[in-house]
């Protein structure tokens, strides 16, 4: 799978499966998913093949990923 330039395909990993998302470069720098990065480095370590993997469910990583466009939304509310 050929990936745009900006963006990084990444696959979300647990024991029920995966799935494979491409997110936008700027998601390196969010907080949340800076968390996740460091949770990536302790289960797989930095040399991987492929996608980053991430490990948690789909249905994390989707909520996550809301946060992030909700965050970064200049029109959010507190």
């Amino acid at each position: 799978m050929k990936v745009k330039k900006g963006f990084l395909a990444v696959q979300v990993m647990d024991e029920e499966g995966s799935e494979r998302f491409v997110i936008p470069i700027s998601y390196l720098h969010h907080p949340l998913f800076k968390r996740l990065l460091d949770k990536a480095y302790d289960v797989y370590g930095y040399h991987t093949d492929g996608p980053l993997k991430l490990p948690c469910s789909v249905d994390d990583f989707l909520h996550l990923r809301w946060r992030i466009h909700k965050d970064s939304s200049p029109h959010h509310s507190c």
